[in-house]
């Protein structure tokens, strides 16, 4: 792992155990199992929906955009404010914000044996 993504171990303190994936280039921010996160260069993104997305926006915060078959794609993941690393009581408010949005969307779907394979 890299130096960035070391670090969301003890930005992340207030809010509770965080683990990171490699994962597509970057690496996945998971809580509990389930992804609230990801970190692409040293970028971190939180997740974000209908509810929550208004913060993110507010602060004029980007959402994460990707190429896909060359066309633009994006996720439903925005940049995380700069307060996040500079103070711990604000990342766990928006870590419980992201993970807010993950407890609210349906659970992701598992693939069977026979996906899988082919």
């Amino acid at each position: 792992m890299n130096e960035f993504v070391d670090q969301l171990h003890d930005v992340f303190e207030r809010f509770g155990r965080v683990s990171m994936r490699r994962m597509f280039g970057g690496y996945g921010v998971y809580h509990e199992g389930r992804m609230f996160g990801l970190v692409t260069g040293d970028r971190l993104y939180l997740k974000a929906d209908p509810h929550s997305v208004a913060a993110f926006e507010a602060k004029q915060l980007a959402p994460f955009e990707y190429m896909r078959q060359g066309k633009p794609a994006r996720l439903s993941y925005y940049e995380a404010p700069p307060e996040v690393f500079e103070d711990r009581d604000a990342a766990a408010v928006w870590a419980r914000r992201a993970w807010e949005a993950v407890l609210r969307a349906p659970p992701p779907k598992r693939r069977s044996r026979a996906t899988r394979k082919a």
